[in-house]
Order: structure tokens, then sequence, then C-alpha cells
């Protein structure tokens, strides 16, 4: 009997979980190795960090996913090498062997090496940095109804690092909450002194869009009293202030840092293998010098013609080269692969209700049209009918009613000095 080949897939993110997806019931034996017990559609954190829906919403947990897979299984680790000269993944609690191996690790929050914002500002990367916003965020209006007068400056500005999707986005739905939310949770507090700041090191908010997409984005940011800081560079955050390259300072005890990612790199490969934090890819995602290791998604560097200084880090990226390695290893020779090439399908972005833009290979658009087309693909992507139906409930009740009856403040209690 032909034994099966042995492909260890490292993380179970967009790319990661199409790769598994696409080898799903074929003769391979698979095993996903991932930190968390679930896949998270980032895209929509930053809609669990205002409060609009539900984690649950947009987390599916890997041993649901795969609970009718014949070759697929799951493990809840953490990895801390990889010794690809012996096959192997170590981890804290066992070791792996493999016959291929895929990183699909994905990245987290680049604070730049700056140790105050990573330990003071909150990133966006995984479920919890997003509910940890939403506690933070709404535990800030808890102290300012009691506090009042005595509440200092920083509790009034909300500060948002970064002006691409993320940043844009979250500012855009704070400054909704602002409006619609909080004066009725809040009867006798005046929300005139509530600022959304959002600090961009360009000129114009979503720098990697059309030009019509950066002046529209701009102009909706302000539509929606949303003070755009173009043209900083945050230098440091000690917890109370907000410290700019210009000398300017913004008291802030709510900083959020949308400004970068950089890749989760695992120790057991050679400096020369990486660029940016990324593994060197050719065409097939295959690391440089390495005969069975690949690596995909946000943590792959690829050169090609189109794109001589490596992919965008989206989504869309990571899918596609999940799904050509996908098919890729169910060929039989390796002769017969075919190289991946980057069809850029365009980008998108909201600035809250009725406000979007995107940016289409073939048309550009703005407005009412915009954000229908947002809502509609964002829920198209999304796994499970039951999720689709609980956001788009979500969503249609927030539209009618500018509401939302999500905003619970959940803390892990302490006990003997530990979280439970």
């Amino acid at each position: 009997m032909e034994t099966r080949e042995k492909i260890i897939i490292i993380g179970g993110g967009f790319a990661g979980l199409q790769l598994a997806k696409t080898l799903n019931n074929k003769n391979k034996k698979v095993i996903v190795l991932d930190r968390m017990n679930h896949h998270m559609f980032q895209p929509l954190f930053y809609q669990v960090a205002s409060g609009r829906i539900e984690p649950s919403n947009i987390s599916f947990p890997f041993r649901k996913i795969f609970q009718q897979s014949r070759n697929t299984q799951f493990r809840m680790t953490d990895v801390r090498e990889i010794d690809a000269t012996n096959n192997k993944v170590i981890t804290d609690e066992a070791e792996f062997t493999y016959d291929k191996l895929i990183i699909a690790t994905g990245c987290k929050t680049n604070f730049f090496g700056n140790k105050d914002l990573e330990g003071k500002a909150f990133g966006m990367k995984n479920t919890q940095e997003a509910i940890s916003i939403r506690n933070h965020v709404l535990m800030t209006f808890e102290k300012l109804i009691i506090e009042k007068s005595r509440s200092d400056d920083g509790n009034w500005n909300i500060v948002i690092v970064g002006s691409g999707p993320t940043g844009v986005e979250l500012a855009g739905a704070f400054a909704e909450m602002k409006k619609d939310i909080l004066p009725r949770d809040y009867p006798y507090m005046n929300f005139d002194q509530l600022k959304i700041i959002l600090v961009s090191s360009t000129e114009k908010p979503l720098a990697v869009m059309s030009s019509e997409a950066q002046e529209k984005s701009e102009k909706y940011l302000k539509d929606l009293g949303v003070t755009f800081m173009s043209g900083e560079v945050v230098t440091d955050y000690d917890g109370d202030k907000v410290h700019l390259k210009s000398g300017k300072e913004i008291p802030s005890n709510n900083v959020i840092w949308a400004a970068g990612v950089t890749g989760n790199v695992i120790d057991g490969f050679p400096e020369e293998k990486l660029v940016r934090n990324r593994y060197i890819v050719d065409r097939y995602n295959k690391i440089k010098g390495y005969d069975n290791v690949y690596a995909i998604g946000d943590i792959a560097y690829m050169e090609t013609p189109k794109y001589p200084q490596g992919h965008p880090q989206v989504a869309n990226v990571a899918i596609n080269q999940a799904k050509n390695l996908g098919k890729n290893l169910l060929k039989k020779n390796e002769s017969e692969w075919k190289e991946y090439e980057y069809d850029d399908k365009g980008s998108l972005a909201t600035i809250g209700k009725h406000r979007a833009v995107v940016d289409l290979p073939f048309i550009k658009f703005q407005g009412f049209l915009a954000w229908y087309f947002w809502m509609f693909l964002h829920l198209m992507l999304i796994l499970s009918v039951r999720n689709k139906l609980a956001i788009f409930f979500n969503w249609m009740w927030s539209y009618i009613n500018k509401d939302s009856s999500l905003r619970l403040i959940i803390i892990p209690t302490k006990k003997n000095g530990t979280l439970q």
C-alpha cells in the first residue's frame, strides 16, 4: 500500500485554511497547527472593536471546519522552531515530522522596535486584541460618567495611528458610535469633547488606492467629524501622550496602532532566507534552498516581473497562492506545476454608513453603491451560513436603528494572580 505524503501546515489564516481546504479529502495526510483553535476573518475585526458584531460571528473553529474530513487533522499548539534538516516541527508539547512543510503564519502588528508603543498601544491582529480595544474604550466612557470634570484630557481622545483600510474603517466606526450610540447610552454626557483622531504619515488616507478613493475617503472622514492629521509620524507613546515627530503631542488613553505589519517568522532559518521579515520563495512558493519547505501568504516574499518588490500583504494574494500550491501538490510530477501569478482583483474600504470606496481593475466608484458592494462582498466571504445570517441581522438592525446591542465589557477575573 502506498504511504500517503504527510503535509504540515503552520497557521490557519486565509492562506493556511485555503490550502487545507484544497487538500481536504485528497490522498494526503494533512495536519494544521495553530496557536488558536479557530480561523478569524480579520477584515471585520474593526467591527468587533467598535461593538458592531460579536467575535463568534467572524470566528470559525478548525475542528468544526474539518469535522467531516477523512485526511485533515488539527493540533492547537505554538510552534517554537523548525528543524528543516531533520524534517521536524518543534512545539512546546511535541515534535511533528513531515514530508512537506508549508509555513502560513501571516503577520503581526509592527511597532518598529518601540517597546513603549508595543506595551501601551493596542494592535488589532487577532480576536483578543479586538475585544481588548472594545473593553478599554467602553471602560473609558464608564470612567468619564463618574469622573466628569475631574477626568483627564486623554480620556476624550481616541487616537488611531495609520490610515490604511484598518485605520480608516475603525475611525469611521468610532465616529458613528460617537454620533449615534454614545449620546443615547450616556444621556448626561456631552460628547462634543470626544475626538476621533486619525494620524497618517501620508498626505491622504488609503495611500495604496486611487487618487479618487483617497480624496473621497478624506472627505468622508471630515464629514464624520474625524480629525485627520496628515504627514505626521508617531515617535513614542508613554501611556498618557502620543509624541509626534513634528513636536506635537496628543493626550490620549486610547491609542490603536494600525500603522504596519511584520511577518510571524519562526526560528530555524538563516537570515539570508528572509527579506523584510518574509521568507524568500520562488514562483512555486518554495523557500529558496529547500526542496520540501514552502511559505504562502503574508509571510512569503516572491519577486515577479509584475511585482519586483514582492506582492502586497492582502487576503487575495494569500488565498490564491494557497489554491495554486494546493493544486501543484496534488500533481504527480513537479514538471507539471504552475507558477503563481497575482491577478489583482482591486481594493475597497468603508468609512461609515453609505460611505465606501471601491477600486476595481475596470471601474472605480464611491458612495452608497460602493458601500453596498463592500457589504455584499464581505458577507459572501464569511464561511458558514449561520455566521452570514448573524452578521446580516446585526448589520440590518444597526442600519435601521443606528444602534447595536453588543457593547458588553468582558474582563477576565484574576485568581491567585492569574487570569481565569
